[in-house]
């Protein structure tokens, strides 16, 4: 394992190298490519740096320890479980880093939110779940973009998808699929009364037109008359978009924008991710948040989270944690829920890993 860690930090010195090269730095896109991955790899060639030098220390201390000097002995003796106890604590940490990342974790992604059981009062809720996800992507710095929209009668909403753009956007929100369960007195109820609903969120990797094989022959694309609101531009002429791949079955629809173009170009990217998501699941499919996998309906018993307001308290039931912060979370301070998801997901990887894997 030592010459993995040597390996780590011998590639990020070469990095280093590379882009102290004029060559390199007079080109603008492969020094941001350089110096993206040297960024990466910080945190694990820090450890790494920590862990070799101790690794050295422990080694020299051991050979003293077989010698025949008696005070250099004692100060190894001394030495030696301080050196292997933080050793043990740096192995620890590195299991967790050089675990492989995934690689969409640094995409754009497509978010998806639906009512669903609980009528117009889950339709009011998916509003809210998309409210606190822009939140959160404005915390980020990131730029949301709806790319359709289907609105209840209450202001509330059936159905949105919208593209989410900016780096790591997938790697942090793709622990959000899956169905969401609140627990609040509705507007629309007089009595009072409690009354439990759900939305579904379905969160997809960004997925470039080269990185699926879409054969135009295999689409089937109709236009109609958009519904809803829009003006009587938008109700008047075939601007709707529904483009269907004949293969999988796979629809995606747009008919937010006038023009027939722009929507067609706004399907055609929701279903291509889609269809990389598909592509994804088929190749892993213990990855359970790829879309079929994660979210399949909206009933309330597929729950991963519940939002209590009564109690001002949110649950995540996939790793039983209970915070009383509702109305932060609620305004995007997701933080704390996606690390603590995050560091139940690599738990979980490091416990699949066959036996002598782990090892540092």
């Amino acid at each position: 394992m030592i010459k993995k860690l040597q390996e780590i930090i011998q590639r990020q010195d070469d990095l280093a190298t590379r882009m102290s090269d004029p060559e390199t730095m007079s080109d603008p896109r492969k020094y941001a490519e350089l110096a993206r991955e040297h960024s990466e790899l910080n945190e694990v060639a820090d450890k790494s740096r920590t862990y070799v030098d101790l690794w050295q220390r422990l080694e020299e201390a051991e050979e003293i320890l077989q010698g025949d000097d008696p005070e250099l002995k004692e100060l190894a003796h001394e030495e030696a479980p301080e050196i292997k106890s933080r050793l043990a604590e740096l192995e620890e940490e590195l299991k967790f880093l050089l675990l492989p990342r995934d690689p969409d974790d640094d995409k754009n992604t497509i978010l998806e939110i639906r009512g669903g059981t609980g009528g117009e009062e889950a339709a009011l809720f998916a509003g809210d779940l998309y409210r606190m996800y822009t939140r959160y992507a404005e915390r980020k710095g990131w730029d949301t973009e709806v790319l359709s929209l289907s609105e209840s009668e209450t202001g509330g909403i059936k159905e949105i998808i919208a593209s989410v753009k900016g780096k790591g956007a997938y790697g942090d929100l793709k622990y959000e699929s899956g169905v969401h369960r609140v627990q609040r007195v509705p507007v629309t109820e007089a009595s009072g009364r409690i009354h439990t609903s759900a939305a579904s969120v379905a969160v997809l990797p960004e997925a470039d037109e080269v990185e699926v094989d879409i054969d135009a022959a295999e689409l089937k694309i109709d236009t109609y008359r958009a519904s809803g609101a829009g003006g009587q531009h938008v109700n008047k002429t075939e601007s709707a978009v529904r483009i269907t791949h004949i293969p999988t079955g796979i629809v995606a629809t747009c008919q937010d924008e006038k023009s027939q173009h722009k929507n067609r170009t706004k399907a055609m990217k929701v279903l291509t991710s889609r269809l990389y998501a598909l592509q994804a699941e088929e190749q892993q499919r213990q990855r359970a948040n790829q879309r079929r996998s994660m979210v399949s309906t909206g009933d309330r018993s597929a729950k991963i989270r519940t939002y209590n307001y009564p109690q001002g308290r949110v649950t995540d039931h996939r790793i039983n944690l209970t915070l009383y912060r509702l109305g932060e979370i609620t305004d995007g301070d997701l933080d704390e829920l996606i690390e603590q998801l995050r560091v139940h997901e690599r738990m979980e990887r490091l416990a699949d890993l066959p036996t002598g894997q782990t090892e540092v």
